[in-house]
């Protein structure tokens, strides 16, 4: 049976792929997974290849959701996307690196998009 925050994040995973298709994103797949990373969403915004990470709060007293992703977090996302190009032949695509930051009250989420949160180094 899963905990209050890994139901949390599956909602907020499944509220961000929703927004994110109102904004006219393709979701191409979920939690991809390498042994060494995970990839909470990827998807196609026009013809570029977006690699997104998810964070949901429902407190912020541990900072908030666009704070939660730092850089071994960002260097693990760079690889997993490398890998899945590779993969995909994918490898003439333009990339982007996003974050979807939840932020969650009284069981609703408000959600911002953060495009080009960080880069591949």
């Amino acid at each position: 049976m899963p905990g209050k925050r890994q139901r949390l994040g599956q909602l907020a995973e499944d509220a961000a792929c929703r927004f994110l298709e109102e904004l006219g994103f393709t979701i191409i797949e979920r939690n991809y997974r390498i042994r060494a990373a995970e990839i909470d969403i990827i998807a196609k915004d026009g013809d570029t290849l977006v690699f997104l990470e998810v964070k949901a709060r429902s407190t912020l007293s541990k900072g908030g959701p666009r704070e939660a992703v730092g850089i071994v977090k960002q260097q693990k996302i760079v690889l997993g996307a490398r890998h899945f190009i590779r993969e995909k032949g994918l490898s003439d695509s333009r990339v982007r690196f996003d974050v979807v930051a939840l932020y969650e009250k009284n069981n609703r989420f408000r959600i911002e998009l953060i495009e080009n949160a960080f880069q591949a180094e």
